[in-house]
């Protein structure tokens, strides 16, 4: 079958095209025929080298965590209702023509939502649902979201609205800061502006109770002081090369509760719980994944390019 793989740390073009032999379903699970693999930020880091006490994976590797697809064969002790069925799955090694995942780890899409945005909330959808009942946004709270144009940004705007948060989003270009306001934020600041911090406290009326910090390094260390006395901080994403560098001791003195990527390491069942709940919004079209290109497989280099690059607005998709 068709694969993309890491041939070595290094660069986008480290990602190239090759035939591997199909993957075999075991007992309990089935093999799907991937229609789009979803792509995240991290995987360019890993590719890259970055975070090998986290991910220890050794090249040649093909990367990818996520896919949306339709059930081709099933392993033994299978029921054979699941045949034919278009799901979404976690999966090792997604970047491929046919993944293999257990039957636990499988959530049916929904008749009325295609398989592009199901495979585009595989990760993003669950992390940004969870976080909302992690930080436990409600009406009352004024919300500042960084790297809000993301793929995981523009879902977190559009929940945060829904729950009916006061929401400020962080992002750049006029482009990016627009969409922000088209999915419900209130307000959208330009994270290169100098006094960006200033803006989004006036935005904020003053703080915020909650923030979800996708982009760490210094744009989450400048956003840490814009937290409520008792708020919440989620520090998740490292996109800029590293988390947040907070304070934890100052965190408890302000009484703020921090987050880390820790927390986002759901159990299986709120994986599925989330997942569901994602692709049930979607597909009701209460939530709409931004999906900026489709890449096909062979260019899964030109792919994690334009990851890194920043210029493409919402999602980049693996179609296979």
């Amino acid at each position: 079958m068709r694969a993309a793989q890491v041939k070595d740390f290094g660069g986008p073009e480290v990602l190239v095209a090759v035939e591997v032999p199909d993957p075999v379903p075991g007992p309990g699970e089935v093999l799907i025929d991937v229609a789009y693999a979803d792509t995240i930020f991290v995987e360019t880091q890993i590719r890259a080298g970055w975070g090998r006490e986290f991910f220890p994976v050794t090249p040649p590797y093909v990367p990818g965590g996520g896919v949306s697809g339709v059930v081709g064969a099933l392993g033994p002790d299978v029921p054979a209702e699941w045949l034919g069925r278009r799901v979404s799955a976690f999966v090792t090694g997604s970047y491929a023509a046919r993944a293999v995942a257990a039957v636990s780890a499988l959530t049916v899409v929904p008749d009325a939502l295609d398989l592009l945005p199901a495979a585009a909330l595989a990760h993003d959808g669950v992390t940004a649902t969870g976080l909302l009942e992690l930080t436990d946004i409600g009406p009352t709270d004024r919300v500042l979201i960084l790297g809000a144009s993301g793929g995981m940004g523009t879902l977190l705007v559009q929940l945060a609205h829904a729950r009916g948060a006061h929401v400020v989003g962080v992002a750049r270009t006029p482009e990016k800061l627009s969409l922000i306001r088209e999915l419900g934020a209130d307000a959208a600041i330009d994270s290169t502006s100098p006094d960006w911090p200033d803006a989004a406290r006036t935005a904020l009326g003053g703080s915020a109770d909650v923030v979800l910090d996708g982009v760490g390094g210094q744009l989450g260390a400048s956003a840490f002081p814009l937290t409520s006395d008792g708020g919440r901080f989620s520090a998740h994403g490292a996109p800029s090369g590293g988390f947040s560098p907070i304070d934890p001791a100052e965190a408890t003195q302000r009484n703020i509760k921090l987050f880390g990527i820790a927390d986002v390491q759901f159990t299986p069942d709120d994986l599925r719980r989330f997942t569901s709940e994602a692709l049930g919004e979607a597909a009701a079209g209460r939530l709409r994944p931004v999906i900026g290109e489709v890449f096909p497989l062979e260019r899964a280099g030109d792919a994690h390019a334009a990851i890194e690059g920043r210029g493409v607005v919402g999602k980049v998709v693996l179609g296979v």
